[in-house]
């Protein structure tokens, strides 16, 4: 809490005190007795001896002395008030008459003599009654400017202390270079000009989440020395109709008067989306909004120089007149980075980071195809607090690869307890995999093994293809689900028995092999698209796929979709049963070491043994064996039924 904060809450705690202070003070002077007596009566009751206390006050202005005091049978709260002449005589006879009578007699300062008491006794209530109405007055007032700018825009400057730049945007070339034309244009539109051309009024940016739209954004607002405001596309959208479309109205009037500027919209899709759509009607308070937006954007009025930036990773969701040419006359995709640009983009997160010899950037990008922006961020802070978490000084290569598990999978299961058989079922199923996937030339790369649960799975396969591709071949899909099948067909074969562990390979072999049929074109249908992803969007994605075909062909697309999954099932038999020999090996490698890498893949397929636990250099590479004879030197309890991950805990790992 500020000091501000501090104050605001101590004002009415402070003005209850002086109400209360007030109160006090009138209910005591109302509660007192008070007996006004002329000077005759006064000097009566002087003079028979009746005064038990007296306080003069000079008044000068008036010539007069105010005399207050008690008498003799009066109560606790009555007291006399009498007026004197202001005469020697008068003071001379009651001092007198004190030292006979021997009562209480106090003489007080007269309150005129002193201007600033005078000041305090006249002004001060009128200030302080002043000050509260005021005080008052411009509460209610600030509550009514409140209510007022309810339908002011909630677009916010950009704050050029937290500025970022190009340079902190990587593998997004082709991308930047589209936004640095509108830079370019707001630093010298004269150069466009001459050649009449028209910078376009609004750009969209559209990608998958993660992929930097936001970032690129911020990079334009880093780079350009003029306004940038931005807000996301759920701040026009309230639960009073006409306040979305009145906010951009406001919004497109700040932006006028700090003309040439920039405005960047987050998640459009919030406020952008198709009218007269989904069940019951549409949303008139969203609907008024865009047509406000469509308006300021390309009516009657001209916004010139005003450019318009938007975000969305749902571009089939907005209305058709948003991106008509005129209002979004450009959209830019940033897809996911290839290879190369995750090398760049692992060099901006690495900057600050210590990172161990032997460790680089570009094995790093082969080994995360598929991988966004953030995630690449967010694999290299989990290995960074892995590190930190182990005591060591730098990041090695131990700590990534359990990062990009981590970011995949979720974290390792060690306190999951399962069965030998359990782990024997598990090393085999992975096992099957690695096999398809070492003797298949079209197939994926295996660059991981573990039977370390993870997530809801018992163990996984990390497999990674040999090099990016545009486009998938027929056999490069019919591998993909052969080395699906993998896992199945190794249980399979080796216990005679199938069990629930290839759940989740068999749904993405069967996505797969529907795709082929009814999308690819690649059966024995021909080339025809049956169905279409693009179903009713604002009733959910798949809940009313189009599709295109008879109940007929429906048959024949499941004969189809069974023909690919028997042919591949069938050859990933054959291709185990060629190579039993190499599946025992990588299985019981498996329960012994728990996770391979490709490097320990590779030398096990070539020299059909592991390296001796003597030649590596870290514990994580070690087997589970050669860790329990290190955990009995250092004398740790129970270390024979502990699993390697328990070890590797135990032992500062």
């Amino acid at each position: 809490m500020n000091k501000k904060e501090v104050k605001r809450g101590l004002v009415p705690y402070l003005f209850m005190i002086l109400i209360m202070l007030g109160i006090f003070y009138v209910f005591n002077v109302m509660n007192k007795d008070i007996n006004n007596l002329t000077y005759n009566e006064f000097m009566e009751e002087l003079n028979e001896g009746n005064v038990e206390s007296m306080y003069i006050t000079p008044r000068s202005n008036a010539k007069t002395y105010e005399v207050t005091g008690s008498l003799k049978g009066y109560k606790d709260n009555e007291s006399y008030f009498s007026r004197l002449p202001m005469s020697e005589e008068v003071m001379k006879k009651i001092v007198e008459l004190s030292e006979t009578q021997k009562f209480e007699l106090e003489a007080k300062n007269d309150p005129e003599s002193s201007s600033l008491l005078l000041i305090l006794i006249n002004v001060l209530p009128f200030a302080l009654l002043i000050f509260f109405a005021f005080f008052f007055l411009n509460k209610q007032m600030a509550g009514n400017k409140s209510s007022l700018d309810f339908g002011k825009s909630k677009a916010r400057l950009n704050d050029s202390n937290n500025k970022v730049t190009f340079a902190d945007v990587a593998g997004l070339k082709e991308e930047k270079e589209e936004v640095e034309e509108l830079i370019d244009f707001l630093k010298n539109p004269k150069r466009f000009q001459k050649l009449g051309a028209r910078i376009p009024k609004g750009v969209l940016l559209v990608g998958p989440p993660g992929t930097g739209k936001t970032l690129l954004a911020r990079a334009v607002a880093g780079e350009a020395n003029v306004p940038f405001y931005f807000i996301s596309g759920s701040d026009f959208v309230e639960l009073f109709v006409g306040v979305g479309a009145s906010r951009v109205r406001d919004m497109f009037q700040q932006a006028k008067r700090n003309a040439p500027c920039l405005i960047f919209i987050d998640e459009i899709d919030a406020v952008g989306r198709q009218r007269g759509t989904g069940l019951g009607g549409g949303h008139d308070e969203r609907e008024q909004t865009l047509n406000q937006l469509l308006t300021e954007m390309d009516g009657f009025g001209a916004n010139e120089g005003i450019i318009i930036i938007a975000a969305t990773n749902r571009p089939d969701v907005l209305d058709p007149a948003l991106l008509r040419p005129g209002r979004f006359d450009r959209q830019v995709t940033v897809n996911l980075p290839d290879v190369r640009g995750r090398e760049e983009i692992l060099a901006v997160h690495s900057k600050n980071k210590i990172l161990a010899e032997g460790i680089t950037l570009s094995h790093l990008a082969k080994r995360t195809p598929g991988f966004s922006g953030a995630d690449l961020e967010n694999l290299l802070n989990e290995a960074a607090l892995l590190a930190v978490r182990r005591n060591k000084n730098k990041i090695t290569m131990s700590e990534i690869d359990e990062a990009t598990d981590r970011v995949l999978m979720g974290p390792a299961k060690t306190s999951r307890k399962y069965s030998e058989n359990d782990r024997k079922l598990v090393a085999y199923h992975e096992a099957g995999h690695a096999v398809i996937g070492l003797k298949l030339d079209n197939a994926n790369d295996v660059q991981k093994v573990t039977i370390i649960p993870r997530g809801s799975a018992g163990g996984y396969n990390m497999m990674v293809p040999s090099e990016e591709k545009l486009c998938s071949t027929k056999t490069d899909l019919l591998e993909e689900i052969t080395g699906l099948l993998g896992g199945r067909t190794a249980e399979e074969i080796v216990f005679g028995e199938i069990t629930t562990g290839a759940h989740n390979d068999f749904e993405k072999a069967t996505k797969i092999a529907r795709a082929m049929v009814t999308e690819y074109g690649m059966s024995d249908l021909g080339p025809l698209q049956l169905e279409q992803q693009e179903g009713s969007v604002f009733l959910g994605r798949d809940y009313n796929k189009s599709q295109h075909f008879s109940n007929e062909v429906a048959n024949e697309i499941d004969m189809e979709m069974r023909k690919i999954i028997n042919d591949c099932h069938a050859k990933a038999t054959e291709i185990i049963k060629k190579n039993t020999k190499l599946l025992q090996l990588i299985a019981e490698t498996l329960l012994e070491y728990e996770t391979l890498t490709k490097e320990q893949i590779d030398y096990l397929v070539e020299n059909g043994k592991m390296k001796d636990d003597d030649e590596e250099t870290s514990l994580e590479s070690m087997s589970i064996t050669k860790l329990r004879e290190l955990a009995k030197e250092k004398g740790i309890k129970n270390y024979s039924k502990m699993s390697k991950a328990e070890l590797l805990k135990e032992l500062d790992v």
